[in-house]
């Protein structure tokens, strides 16, 4: 018997399951030799009951058991809490039960008598690649205003109390993130948890409108307004009135039309082109932007008193990389709804394909994981992904370089992280490590909209 590494797993959780008693102490003085804490059931039935109080980061099950089987319970387990790993035991191993287990998403497969090494092995490359997981697992605790944002990362939990908080609030809040980033789901969770949720949330890309049409599309117009204004209609503003209006990008709207934004929000009327009366209206504002605004006002590029009136509240939006133990959530329901229409072949992924999700450096955040799975989704042909079809997917989507500047941004933004995490928070150690002083420090947050408080246990 090859004897396990002391104390190699300490503050690791494991549910053992079999039916066999005697197996199961064995196994469980075996694994608690390493520093595990673990739980054991006699049932299917019984682990169903301990996974909720016990919050395990790794389930064994033998595969052969009465009533509930081991792979009934993988199948309970992955409707519930999809991304606990489950390795499965049997006596009975074929090499048939192994592939087709393993095509379910199973982490692991190993046959009786159980080599203690290779064990140690499988639970130490399954913590590895779920070592980011949350505790909670209990998916039941969601709130309807966030059931679209995908999670288990303890610094977007953070960000969904500040979230509800801000909500029943009328006040402006503004978001700060990356491409890609899901400013827009935050911005409707805001919504959806603020008194206004039974009214209209309209998003609008500032980005994406021209300047000269920008004012008819948020204000309207009357008809005979301008060339091509066939009929009267109706600006965002006065739609989404009594509701939220999201505006995203705010960074790259137009110098001249900031003003006439500005007046809107402190007067809370507009006036449609080719009017003459204004209209009142009702709106709380949301904006984004990947800019750095405090940066664009100092440049003269965005108004300092309408970036005031936008930024009472902000929001800071992590990157894909800080908030790793939602990759495998995240990877999952991008393959479920891979294609709505048709069933797709993959229905999980290889650990070597995942473990090279988790090291990607992802400059387009979870819009980038969306369109790599959805990619090889389109081409998989196999249930399992494998990790040839992921890296050619990567490549292809690798083929411009971002800038010098933006490189040196994200580099910066990437320090500060590290230096907040490994300080616990704490802005006078991160200063001291960084060889800063704090009100220098402090500028450095400023800039990269970072708050030293997200990262305090």
């Amino acid at each position: 018997m090859n004897k396990p590494i002391e104390n190699s797993f300490q503050d690791q959780k494991v549910l053992l399951v079999d039916d066999d008693p005697s197996l199961l102490k064995l196994l469980s003085v075996r694994l608690r030799a390493t520093g595990l804490e673990v739980k054991t059931a006699e049932s299917g039935e019984q682990a169903v009951a301990l996974i909720p109080s016990f919050l395990p980061q790794l389930v064994i099950t033998d595969l052969r058991m009465e009533e509930m089987d081991g792979l009934a319970l993988f199948n309970h387990i992955q409707e519930q809490y999809p991304t606990l790993p489950v390795i499965i035991l049997t006596a009975h191993g074929t090499i048939k039960e192994a592939v087709s287990t393993t095509r379910q998403g199973v982490f692991g497969f190993l046959t009786k008598p159980i080599d203690s090494k290779e064990l140690l092995e499988l639970i130490a490359q399954a913590f590895k690649l779920n070592k980011h997981t949350a505790p909670n697992l209990d998916k039941n605790t969601k709130d309807i205003w966030r059931e679209s944002i995908i999670t288990r990362s303890v610094i977007m939990e953070n960000l969904l109390r500040e979230v509800q908080r801000v909500a029943h609030s009328d006040i402006s809040v503004f978001i700060h993130g990356e491409s890609g980033s899901g400013k827009e789901l935050i911005a409707q969770a805001i919504h959806k948890a603020s008194p206004r949720s039974n009214k209209e949330f309209i998003a609008v890309n500032c980005s994406a409108i021209p300047e000269d049409l920008l004012e008819s599309e948020l204000f309207g117009h009357c008809k005979g307004a301008f060339s091509g204004a066939s009929a009267n209609r109706k600006g965002l503003f006065e739609t989404a009135d009594g509701g939220s209006l999201f505006l995203d990008e705010i960074g790259d709207m137009p110098l001249s039309f900031q003003v006439k934004l500005l007046r809107v929000l402190q007067e809370g009327e507009i006036r449609p082109v080719g009017a003459n009366k204004v209209i009142k209206v009702d709106v709380r504002i949301i904006s984004a932007s990947h800019r750095n605004l405090q940066l664009l006002t100092s440049e003269e590029r965005f108004r300092m008193d309408l970036y005031y009136r936008l930024n009472v509240v902000t929001l800071s939006l992590p990157r894909l990389t800080e908030r790793l133990e939602d990759i495998p959530l995240l990877a999952k329901h991008f393959i479920a709804n891979s294609n709505p229409k048709k069933p797709p072949i993959a229905k999980g992924l290889s650990n070597e394909a995942l473990e090279l999700l988790l090291s990607y450096q992802w400059p387009g955040n979870v819009r980038q994981l969306k369109n790599v799975i959805e990619h090889v989704c389109t081409f998989a042909t196999t249930p399992l992904i494998p990790v040839s079809l992921v890296e050619k997917a990567l490549q292809e989507k690798q083929t411009t370089l971002i800038s010098f500047s933006d490189a040196k941004k994200n580099f910066e933004r990437d320090y500060l992280i590290k230096i907040l995490q490994l300080a616990n928070g704490n802005v006078a150690e991160a200063a001291r490590l960084a060889k800063r002083n704090r009100t220098e420090f402090y500028r450095l947050l400023d800039r990269h909209a970072l708050k030293a408080a997200q990262f305090k246990n």
